[in-house]
C-alpha cells in the first residue's frame, strides 16, 4: 500500500542564510542568519534542531502511551546540530539529542527513548537519509 501524505510544509526562502523564510500558511516567518555571525536571525541548523527535538518529544509521548507510562511534565529534549567542513566532502551536518525524563527509572526511560528513536520521522531521516528531489522551477 502506498504511503499516505499527512501534511506538506510549504516554505518560500529568499536570500539563503542571510535572507528570509516564510511558510504558505504564515505560521513561520523568520529572518535567517549565518551561524555564529551574531546578526539577528535564526540559522537553518537551529531550525533543524527545533524540528527534530519537537518531533522526538512527540514520538516519546507516543511511546509512553504505548507502554502505559506517564511522562513527567519536565520531560525535555535538547538538540545540538553541528555545521562542519571536511576537506574531502565539504560542508556536512552532525546532530545529537539529549533526552531528560526526570523521575523515571533509567531502564524505563531508555526503553522509551529507544522506541521514540525508532519511530520519530526525523530520527529515521538521520539514520537512513530522506527521499529528496531537487528540480529547477521553470518560469511560465
Amino acid at each position: 500500500m502506498p504511503a499516505k501524505t499527512l501534511f506538506t510544509a510549504h516554505v518560500h526562502t529568499v536570500g539563503g542564510r542571510e535572507g528570509w523564510a516564510k511558510s504558505s500558511d504564515d505560521q513561520l516567518d523568520v529572518k535567517l542568519s549565518v551561524p555564529g555571525s551574531n546578526r539577528p536571525g535564526t540559522s537553518p541548523e537551529q531550525l533543524f534542531a527545533a524540528g527534530w527535538s519537537a518531533c522526538f518529544e512527540g514520538a516519546l509521548a507516543h511511546a509512553a502511551r504505548e507502554q502505559g507510562v506517564r511522562l513527567p511534565p519536565e520531560t525535555a529534549v535538547d538538540a545540538e546540530v553541528d555545521l562542519g567542513l571536511d576537506e574531502v566532502d565539504g560542508y556536512f551536518l552532525s546532530a545529537r539529542l539529549n533526552v531528560s525524563i526526570p523521575g523515571l527509572a533509567e531502564d524505563v526511560a531508555q526503553r522509551l527513548v529507544d522506541r521514540a528513536h525508532a519511530t520519530c520521522p526525523y530520527s529515521k531521516m538521520t539514520r537512513n537519509g530522506i527521499e529528496a528531489r531537487v528540480a529547477l522551477a521553470v518560469a511560465a
